[in-house]
């Protein structure tokens, strides 16, 4: 019995030991681990550049490019230790890194320099000049496959568009250099360049397309960029601060060459209906305006149930095409407020089936062929107030990606008037201006209210802001008759619209009639003017329009 007891206490107490042991040992060994782990994890992470040591980009560019070429690397924004640590940490043979050199942008340059409000459009006299964005020598620079770019976020998000002219002048550095390199070898060569932008806030969305967006790592944007699209932008002038050109301005050599590669698909112009039909008038003349010019594009309206079968066939008739969309609401309208729905607009990027668009809102009137704009990129449109473009016009690329961005943004961003007009200047804050000819706001204020009945008869398309003309007796425009809208008030401009009514086919033109309430209101204003005894008196004029006895239901 005590042997039996002494045996089992011999067991117990090797056991123990046993444990003791493997307890120890893990102690060790999970303490050293732990050391170990901590200390490689504090020399990866408190290395000032760890994005040298490992570029989260190369493995993906090397199987683009099928991993058989040195790829040489231009570095852009890094300063001399950066770049250093970049050539010691990189990919020994497999890369060649060279840092681009370029002055940086005057400090005393402010982005309301590049996007005036007012630029000289004659054309007789001394053009405008731009501010200058230094660029690098590019023929020093001419046979990158990637160029990486440190992009000044502080202070901003990814959500707005940024008003930065040093952020402007990286990206546009990026572009050149990508353009250099990717055509130095001619149009025929295939020479595939990449652009990798380091920073929580990305590149510009109107120079680099998320279409080309390879992969995003954290703060890593990996793009792929099509060459001819990048071209072109990197032609147009730095801002607003000069009238865009339809190839840019450029020697003559290059300038055939971009015309040489213009693009051969489908374009249109696009307009939007919704929420009701007061507008389904308007599209039907500026159908009609579009196709007297001999315009060669296609005509697409988008528009919401609230449009009528009976509408429908007219604006078919007219020489549109048209699509059902679910409208969308803007985020920051007031409810049941005029541009409550102004958001469907957006819908215009949903149509990928055409490589370019132009949109236009139905309160315009075409007067002359306006195809050359659509040798615009996106976006480009005219000018509305300070850095600012009028939405009413605009150059669109459509893509599913810029429209699921846009959508996002939407309810991050706001809008200055809380319609769409608002939203898209805070997204797109890098555009181009169009001459004012394709967009003429009738707008007269101030020192321009001389010039109301001084309509140019050279104008590509007058914007009819305020009361539409159609909502008005055709004997004069009835925004006289409200003193606070006396702003958009031209019988000239009114005379404009209804010439191209009375060219219209008679079945066309019973889409235009007044309803009771239309013909109601319009009586009531005149009353109204008439009673304030308005210095212009246009309440006393007669009124002949014969819509005032044939009002529709």
């Amino acid at each position: 019995m005590a042997h039996k007891t002494l045996h089992s206490n011999q067991k117990l107490f090797t056991l123990s030991l046993i444990l003791l042991s493997l307890s120890l040992l893990i102690f060790f060994i999970f303490f050293g681990s732990k050391n170990n782990i901590v200390n490689r994890f504090k020399v990866e992470t408190d290395q000032p550049n760890q994005l040298f040591t490992n570029p989260r980009w190369f493995d993906l560019i090397q199987e683009e490019s099928n991993g058989d070429k040195k790829i040489k690397v231009g570095l852009v924004n890094f300063n001399d230790e950066e770049a250093s640590q970049y050539e010691v940490h990189g990919y020994g043979s497999l890369v060649d890194t060279v840092r681009v050199h370029f002055n940086c942008v005057s400090k005393v340059r402010e982005w309301k320099d590049f996007f005036p409000i007012w630029i000289n459009e004659d054309s007789n006299l001394h053009p405008p000049t731009c501010p200058e964005i230094p660029m690098p020598r590019l023929e020093d620079y001419w046979d990158l496959n990637v160029v990486v770019a440190k992009i000044p976020c502080d202070g901003w998000t990814t959500e707005a568009g940024m008003r930065d002219v040093f952020r402007l002048q990286v990206n546009l550095v990026v572009a050149n250099l990508l353009v250099r390199s990717g055509w130095a070898k001619g149009p025929d060569v295939k020479w595939e360049v990449y652009a990798v932008f380091i920073g929580h806030c990305g590149p510009m969305p109107e120079i680099f397309r998320c279409d080309d967006l390879l992969r995003k790592e954290g703060d890593h944007w990996v793009y792929k960029p099509e060459l001819k699209r990048l071209q072109q932008k990197v032609l147009m002038p730095p801002g607003t601060c000069q009238i865009a050109y339809p190839f840019g301005k450029t020697d003559n050599a290059r300038q055939n060459k971009l015309k040489n590669r213009q693009f051969n698909h489908r374009e249109a112009y696009v307009t939007v209906l919704h929420s009701s039909e007061a507008y389904v008038c308007g599209a039907i003349a500026l159908a009609q305006s579009i196709i007297r010019t001999n315009s060669t594009k296609d005509l697409l309206l988008l528009h919401d149930e609230h449009v009528s079968p009976r509408s429908l066939t007219g604006l078919r008739t007219a020489g549109w095409k048209t699509r059902q969309i679910e409208r969308i609401r803007s985020p920051f309208a007031e409810k049941g407020s005029y541009n409550e729905w102004n958001y469907s607009k957006l819908r215009i990027w949903l149509l990928t089936w055409y490589r370019k668009v132009v949109f236009i809102d139905s309160d315009f009137l075409v007067f002359k062929n306006m195809d050359w704009v659509f040798h615009y990129p996106q976006i480009s449109a005219a000018g509305n107030d300070r850095t600012l473009f009028n939405s009413g016009i605009m150059v669109i690329e459509p893509s599913l990606c810029t429209f699921e961005d846009l959508m996002l943004k939407s309810f991050k961003v706001g809008s200055y008037n809380g319609g769409d007009q608002g939203f898209l200047n805070e997204v797109f804050t890098w555009w181009h201006r169009l001459p004012k000819e394709v967009n003429f706001l009738k707008y007269f204020d101030g020192n321009h209210s001389l010039n109301r009945e001084k309509i140019p008869d050279d104008l590509s398309a007058i914007h009819y802001l305020g009361l539409k003309p159609w909502m008005c007796y055709r004997d004069y425009d009835c925004n006289w008759d409200i003193r606070e809208r006396q702003v958009f008030a031209s019988d000239k401009a009114h005379e404009k619209w209804w010439q191209v009514y009375d060219e219209m086919p008679e079945r066309l033109k019973q889409y235009c009639g007044l309803s009771p309430h239309m013909n109601w209101r319009i009586k009531k204003w005149r009353r109204i003017a008439k009673k304030l005894s308005l210095p212009d008196e246009h309440w006393k004029i007669g009124v002949t329009d014969p819509r005032q006895y044939n009002l529709v239901q």
